[in-house]
């Protein structure tokens, strides 16, 4: 059992693109399929779906790499953890490598972005910042 199950899914992400695979299948769960998302419209993943049924779900992931051959996510970096929850309010959000990464939170209108969050106004937990 996996006891950081978003840890687990983003450092997989990171390995399947250090490797130059084209997909990757981890386990579903409505917090991981929403993070998928969110990095879908950002850029960093080309396709995200749900396949199979009950306890069986997964997600498939198609991975995205730029013109040169190398993979989109170069580096991620698990903010809050299990051990240690790290909140931010609007106030303390800001850009990512001047703008060329992301951060994800947690927020009470769902996964947003740090540039999604700062328009609509609001923090939550920071989950981690991928570039």
């Amino acid at each position: 059992m996996v006891g950081d199950p978003i840890g687990d899914f983003i450092v997989r992400l990171k390995n399947a693109g250090a490797v130059n695979h084209e997909s990757v299948a981890v386990p579903h769960s409505k917090m991981k399929m929403a993070v998928a998302e969110v990095l879908k419209k950002t850029g960093f993943l080309k396709n995200v779906e749900k396949r199979g049924k009950k306890i069986r779900k997964t997600i498939h992931v198609d991975l995205m790499y730029k013109k040169d051959g190398t993979p989109r996510i170069s580096e991620v970096k698990r903010i809050s953890k299990p051990g240690r929850r790290v909140y931010k309010s609007v106030n303390e959000i800001f850009p990512v490598r001047y703008g060329r990464g992301i951060l994800v939170l947690s927020t009470p209108k769902g996964v947003l972005t740090d540039e999604q969050a700062r328009k609509e106004r609001v923090g939550g937990e920071a989950l981690f910042e991928i570039w």
